[in-house]
Order: C-alpha cells, then structure tokens, then sequence
C-alpha cells in the first residue's frame, strides 16, 4: 500500500520501495547475461583486429571495463539507498515529472536493441531448427515485410519466450540470469574447444590484425580500445540502479560489480579471442561473427550447443539491458495506467513494428538513430552523478520522489527542474556535433565522456543555489 501523500500519478508498486534481498552472486549473474551476447563478442574481438599485440589489447579491456565498475558503482547507489528504479532516481535531477525526458531516451534506446538482440537470436534458432527439421528449409522461401516465414517462426518463438520470462516478474528474471550467465560458459568452453583441437594450438595466432602501428599509434589505439568498452556498457550502467534497488547493501552491490565486470569480461574476451583466432585455420578466414561460426560447423551435437549457447545470451542480455529498462521507464511515464508487465508489452510490440531486420541490415540507419539517442547518454550521466554526489550530498527524500505536492523537494517548477533541462541541451548539442561531425575524426569516440563532462559542469554551475542549500547537512 502507498503511504498517505503519495500520488498516483507518480506512484505504484512497481515504482515504489522494495524489499531487498539480492546477494552478490544475483548481482554477478547480471553482469554474466549482459556481457555473454553476441554483441560482446564481436566487441571483443574486433579490439584484438587494431593491431595490437595480445597483452596491449588485455590492459585495454582491463582499463575499460574497470570505468564500466566505476560507473556502475556510483549508479547503483541512490537506488539502492532508496531501493527504487533508475526512471525514479531521475526524479531528484529532473524533477518528478521532467524525469520522464531522461527515461524515455534510455527507454527508447532499450527499444531499438531489444528489436535487435530479438533478431539475431532468432538467427541463431534457426539454425538450430534446419539442423533437426531440414525440410523447414521450404519455409525459408518467399518473404513477407522482410522476413521469410521460417524468419517469423523463430523471431516470434524468441518473442515469446522472452516474454514468458518477463511476465512473470523480476524474481523470474532473477532466477533465469542466476543459471543462464553461468551455463553460456560451458558451452563457450566447450565450443572454444572443439575449435581449437581442429584448429592445432600451433596454428592459432591471437594477434587477428596484419596492420604495424607506430609506438604512439599504439598508445592511441589502446586509449580508443578502452574507451568502446566503456561505451558498449553505457546503455546498462545508466540503468543499473533497476538492479542495485534489489541489493541487500552496497557492500554486495560492489563485490557483484567486481566479479562481474573486470573478473568476468577478461574470461569471456580471452575465450572469445580463442574462437575466432581458431575460425582462420579451421574455415580459411576470421569469422568473427559467432553465429556464422556456428552455422558452418560440421558436427550437429557441437553446432546444437553453440547455437542454444548464443540463443540463450541473446535473451539474458535482451532480458537484463532491453527489457527491464523500458519497462520501469515506460510505468514511470503514467503509473496509475501502466504497470511493469505493461510498460514491457508496451516495449515488446514496439520491437515488432520497428521490424529489426530492417534495421540491422541497414547499419547507417542503425548508426544514425541510435547514435544520436546514446549521444544524449553522456549528458545524462553528467547530470544524475553531479547532482546526488556533489549538489545534495548522497541525501534522498524518499518521500518526496513520490509527491506533487508544490511545496515538495522535487516539485520544482510544475514537476520539471529547469536547470536539468538547461544543462542537458547544450551537451547533447556538443555530443551529437561531435558524434556525427566526420571533422572530429577519433574524437566520436569519446562523445560519451565529452557530453558527461559538459552536463555535469553546465548542471554544476546552473544548480549553486540548490547546492547552498544543502550545505553543512
């Protein structure tokens, strides 16, 4: 039950405080299902393309993933604190209505790649279908918006399947990421061995680029390194407090990050970087997309575990990093009218009408529409950060995240802080100049932490009067 004061425009179960039980084992099994895809693996190899030698691109997935920790340490606190979602946190910032800009640009954002992630999975299912049904192959024929019907038989089978898991709560996502995460890496192990047996250790190189770079090319290279895998897990992290709410304390919050992030993403780059070195003795050529890996594999038993393997990460990432997001982010925007099963139905037929395919098989498109959403990541960040951390001192009103009452702490100017919305355009501008200007050459690499930069100072500076009065508190 709500307590007195709390309104219905701002508030239902879903959104409210939780009971957190969550250990640090649920915490590194997050990181598993949102690290194991096929997105990370492609990733992960083409950093061991840019011509660095094997312990250079090491240090740099190190370097990375350890900002990807920082982050997800310093996001995971006012949700835990307050044991709310990340589109409710966003009230302290933006104000308790203004919160619905920031969650729907991460909403919005899950949306597009839910469609995605749903796509490739079923990629991946197919094969496995034609494996044991060969005469589906007649299926594969003829096309309707796009997809053939054996396409529309796999995509909707994934569909569902996701869908099940997530109807039935985050105690249902818990338990799905709790064994899937762990399971992908036996079958990785398993795959990565077969590969390597028919490929002959000695035949296998880990450095998978011809290119000689200079001392201080390599230098830039590695910093660029680091910097795409911090920008992978941007999306995630933002909304990591979707997770941390759950925790029993920060303390597990932490030892979950540690294990799930830099333990984690350096075992599952070096398997990964094992695979497709083997693809070039045992196929004649890189292959560095593991869905194509597994549909040239000769042995049914080993094409069968590589497939169900990259089916399985796809939902966990889908799950964890596409799903829950827009769901708690969509409630966020009408609570009294949509609920958390809601907002994720609401995100799942929406992956529908966006038809993935079209998506994915246009990567300007691709490039252009969610590059442009992930632009405005940085500024976000910049904002949410400075102001818990700096402006209020780590202090929360529970209370008043869920009140509409004018003279509450969030109220501000009819429900939206002025100076977020001031702060957050002119880094967005900056970030998107920078992300899509082909003047800036390398520097688009880098727009996420440029934008952050330029929020969190304009923010800093538009909100001193706010911070003056959280002084000495």
């Amino acid at each position: 039950m709500p307590k007195p004061g709390y309104s219905e425009r701002l508030y239902n179960a879903d959104l409210g405080p939780v009971k957190q039980d969550w250990s640090a084992y649920n915490i590194f099994a997050f990181w598993l299902s949102d690290v194991h895809s096929v997105g990370g693996y492609v990733v992960a190899a083409s950093l061991f393309a840019l011509g660095l030698a094997g312990w250079q691109v090491m240090t740099s997935l190190v370097v990375g993933i350890c900002i990807v920790q920082f982050f997800a340490n310093l996001m995971a606190r006012p949700s835990q604190q307050a044991a709310v979602p990340f589109p409710v946190i966003c009230r302290i910032s933006f104000g308790v209505f203004g919160a619905n800009v920031p969650a729907l640009i991460r909403g919005l954002i899950a949306l597009v790649w839910y469609g995605i992630q749903t796509f490739l999975a079923s990629n991946a299912l197919t094969i496995v279908l034609l494996r044991f049904f060969p005469s589906l192959g007649e299926l594969a024929n003829g096309q309707f918006l796009g997809l053939s019907a054996l396409g529309w038989l796999s995509f909707m089978l994934l569909w569902l399947l996701q869908a099940m898991v997530f109807w039935h709560g985050m105690q249902a996502i818990r338990r799905f990421i709790d064994w899937s995460g762990p399971a992908v890496y036996i079958a990785m192990f398993v795959l990565a061995g077969w590969l390597l047996y028919h490929a002959g250790w000695d035949n296998v190189s880990f450095t998978l680029s011809d290119q000689v770079l200079s001392p201080s090319q390599q230098a830039w290279q590695m910093i660029i390194a680091a910097v795409i895998v911090a920008g992978y897990f941007a999306g995630p992290t933002l909304n990591f407090g979707d997770f941390s709410r759950y925790c029993r304390s920060m303390a597990a919050v932490k030892k979950g990050n540690f294990w799930g992030l830099p333990v984690n993403f350096v075992v599952f780059a070096a398997t990964t970087v094992m695979m497709v070195s083997a693809t070039l003795p045992v196929f004649g050529e890189m292959i560095d997309d593991p869905i194509e890996t597994v549909a040239r594999l000769d042995n049914t038993y080993v094409a069968l575990i590589g497939a169900l393997t990259f089916v399985t990460t796809t939902v966990g990432i889908n799950i964890v990093a596409n799903f829950v997001a827009p769901a708690f982010d969509f409630a966020n925007v009408a609570p009294r009218l949509i609920s958390f099963r809601t907002g994720g139905l609401i995100a799942a037929v929406g992956s529908v009408f966006l038809m993935p395919w079209k998506l994915f098989n246009n990567p300007e498109l691709i490039h252009y529409t969610v590059g442009a959403l992930a632009a405005v990541i940085g500024p976000l960040y910049g904002i949410l950060l400075v102001d818990f951390y700096r402006v209020r001192r780590g202090l929360i009103d529970v209370d008043g995240l869920f009140s509409t009452d004018p003279k509450g702490t969030y109220w501000y100017k009819n429900g939206v802080n002025p100076r977020a919305i001031k702060a957050l355009i002119p880094a967005a501008i900056v970030a998107l100049g920078i992300n899509f200007g082909p003047q800036f050459g390398d520097l688009h690499y880098f727009s996420l932490f440029i934008g952050g930069i330029v929020g969190a100072l304009c923010y800093a500076w538009f909100a001193r009067d706010i911070k003056a009065s959280y002084a000495g508190r």
